[in-house]
C-alpha cells in the first residue's frame, strides 16, 4: 500500500498555520504599549491607560522645588524606541513621575534600588495624548526628570546604541 502525500498541501497548511500564529500575537497585543510584557507588572497597561494617567499629570510641574540631580541614570535607546531608567540609590522610590523634555510623562509606582525600568516611547503621553514620537529626526530625548517627594530632580542621560 503507498501512501501519496500532496506537498503542496502540507505547505499551504503550515503557511497557513504560521500566519494564524502570527495573527494571534498580533491580536493579544492590541492596545498595549509593547510587544512582549512588561518586566513590571505595573507597567502591563493599555495606551489608553497610559495616556489617561498622563493626562491627570499635566502640566509639567515647572514650579515645583528643584531636588538636584537624582541618584539615578536614563539612557535611551533609539533604535529600540525607549528610555531605560535606573535608581542608583540604596532607598526605594515611590509615586514617582518620570517627565521627558517636560512634555511627555509615565508615573511609576515605585523605583526599587538597582532595579532597570523599561519605558518604550508608547508609554510617555503629552498633554495632547500623544505618545513620544517613534521618528526620532526631529524630537530627540533632551531631558529625563523625575517628580518625587514634592520636588523635580534631574537625571543623567546617555545614548544606548
Amino acid at each position: 500500500m503507498r501512501i501519496h502525500i500532496d506537498r503542496g498541501y502540507a505547505s499551504r497548511t503550515s503557511g497557513l498555520l504560521l500566519v494564524m500564529v502570527a495573527m494571534t500575537l498580533i491580536g493579544g497585543c492590541a492596545g498595549r504599549a509593547e510587544l512582549l510584557p512588561n518586566p513590571d507588572p505595573t507597567l502591563r497597561k493599555t495606551a489608553a491607560q497610559f495616556a489617561a494617567d498622563a493626562a491627570i499629570r499635566h502640566p509639567y510641574k515647572s514650579d515645583a522645588p528643584r531636588g538636584g540631580e537624582a541618584m539615578a541614570r536614563a539612557q535611551v535607546g533609539y533604535s529600540l524606541n525607549r528610555v531605560e531608567l535606573v535608581n542608583l540609590s540604596d532607598t526605594e522610590w515611590n509615586d514617582v513621575e518620570v517627565w521627558v523634555n517636560q512634555s511627555y510623562v509615565v508615573f511609576l509606582t515605585r523605583m526599587e534600588p538597582g532595579r532597570l525600568k523599561r519605558l518604550p516611547f508608547q508609554m510617555l503621553y503629552n498633554e495632547r495624548g500623544q505618545h513620544f514620537p517613534l521618528n526620532n529626526r526631529k524630537v530627540l530625548v533632551e531631558r529625563v526628570e523625575l517628580y518625587r517627594d514634592g520636588r523635580m530632580y534631574n537625571v543623567p542621560l546617555q545614548l544606548a546604541d
